[in-house]
Formats: C-alpha cells, sequence, structure tokens
C-alpha cells in the first residue's frame, strides 16, 4: 500500500560559486537587483534628516518635499503637528519607492513578455 517515490537530481559539474552566490541574491533581493532591494531603505535614511524632507526629493517628487518644507515653519510652532508630518513623510518616501521599483519591475517583466 505504501508507495515509494524515488527523486534523482543530476549532478551538474559546472556550477560555480558565483552561480550559487547570484541564486541566493535573487531570492533574498526578490528579483530586483541590489538597487531595488536597498532603494527604499536608503530612502528612508534620507527621510531621517529632519526639516528636509530628502526622501520626497529622492524619489524625484520635488513639488511634494518643497510644500512639505513649507508647511512645516507653522507646524514647528505647534510641537505636536511637526512630528506627525515627519513620520508621515519617513513612510511616504518608503511607500513611494517600494512603488517605484514595483512598477520599473512590473514594466521589465512586460517586456520580457513582449519580446517572447
Amino acid at each position: 500500500m505504501a508507495e515509494e517515490y524515488v527523486v534523482e537530481l543530476e549532478v551538474d559539474d559546472e556550477s560555480s560559486t558565483m552561480g550559487v552566490i547570484s541564486v541566493i541574491w535573487r531570492e533574498l533581493s526578490g528579483g530586483i537587483g541590489p538597487w531595488g532591494a536597498l532603494r527604499p531603505i536608503f530612502a528612508v535614511a534620507l527621510s531621517l534628516v529632519p526639516f528636509l524632507f530628502l526622501g520626497q526629493h529622492f524619489n524625484r517628487e520635488h513639488r511634494k518635499g518643497a510644500e512639505w518644507f513649507l508647511i512645516q515653519f507653522p507646524l514647528i510652532l505647534s510641537l505636536v503637528l511637526w512630528p506627525v508630518l515627519f513620520v508621515w513623510s519617513i513612510a511616504d518616501a518608503w511607500w513611494v519607492s517600494s512603488g517605484i521599483v514595483a512598477s520599473s519591475e512590473n514594466e521589465a517583466n512586460l517586456e520580457s513578455i513582449g519580446n517572447l
């Protein structure tokens, strides 16, 4: 009643250490490469600089960064709303940067499908 299944794997002598490392990196980065994996983290790191909203500028949303820069001056006087804007800018930098990575990866996938 119990059947045994045997799986035989072919051993490939041509595998190299670099090939193994590239497969591991592709799995860790989700296939979007090193910059795609680090871009949201870099945007958040820039956003942590207070008062300048560098994460928005890094994501090429210069108008949003400039508007938030001007909005913060009246909010600084309140001391309650400015931290809310600061935390929101960090989250926004992460979301927008992740969206940029996802859309560029999606475009690359669509182009590869179109080339088949």
